[in-house]
């Protein structure tokens, strides 16, 4: 029952080229960055990546993706990623973009084992029909295009048809986890972590915070053991790497200090 393994390197150890992975995250937050920089340490490439953006500010999926580790990514939302963008446009790169409730379904359906469910996202759109540009040729054309949904009416509404996603490994990150591989997420990290795990034949999670089994009570578990294979206890200088994406700050009207 015992999950841990001692090093990010040995628990992706048999990752090999051309796998799949479904890795957590939303933004910078709850991304598995260990067991990322794990995976690029070990050279691997081809891989096809299932998540809801592909890295930001040169860290995350970016530090994968900047090597020309990734082959394909499905996800929801380019942002500011201008190598995603760039490797994309130029070819380099197949994308398949979906809704993003559509993509959090699809996860979930996959790990629930789902095959496929109906939504209304996407109705009417190339979602839908087919056409959305997969992968270019680097001159403007289109290589592969998304091929058409099966769409049915129910109690007069159409819906479309999505498949469930189930990758070969998932990458996850914890704020808290035990030996049994128990996990709990903090707040926004819980919106794709528990899902992609959900989705892994294989899942990894790194925890920031590594407890003994009973030491989380079991109504504040977010995510059972039974989903997760490997625990990796992250040390306590890289739980505490929190990185910010876009950092505001204001006046005080009190006293004309700037606050962050």
């Amino acid at each position: 029952m015992d999950k841990v393994v001692a090093t990010a390197l040995e628990a992706v150890a048999d990752v090999p080229d051309g796998a799949t992975l479904a890795v957590g995250g939303f933004g910078l937050s709850g991304v598995p960055n260990v067991l990322i920089e794990a995976l690029h340490e070990r050279g691997v490439q081809g891989l096809g990546v299932v998540s809801n953006n592909c890295g930001a500010m040169d860290s995350g999926l970016a530090v994968l993706l900047a090597a020309g580790r990734i082959a394909r990514v499905t996800g929801s939302y380019i942002g500011g990623n201008k190598e995603f963008a760039r490797q994309y446009l130029a070819g380099e790169l197949e994308v398949e973009m979906i809704p993003q409730g559509t993509l959090a379904e699809r996860l979930r359906a996959g790990g629930a084992g789902i095959p496929a469910f109906y939504t209304p996202a996407g109705v009417g759109t190339q979602v839908a029909d087919g056409g959305l540009p997969w992968h270019y040729d680097g001159r403007g054309g289109v290589t592969l295009a998304s091929p058409p949904k099966e769409v049915r009416e129910f109690d007069g509404t159409a819906y479309v048809l999505e498949r469930g996603i189930r990758t070969d490994f998932a990458l996850v990150r914890a704020a808290k986890g035990d030996r049994h591989g128990n996990l709990v997420f903090n707040k926004s990290s819980r919106n794709f972590n528990p899902l992609a795990a959900m989705a892994g034949r294989v899942t990894i999670a790194e925890v920031e915070e590594l407890v003994e089994p009973g030491g989380i009570d079991p109504d504040a578990v977010h995510l059972p053991g039974i989903f997760v294979q490997r625990v990796v206890a992250l040390t306590r200088e890289q739980a505490n790497v929190k990185m910010i994406e876009k950092r505001t700050v204001s006046a005080s009207a009190a006293d004309g200090t700037v606050n962050g």
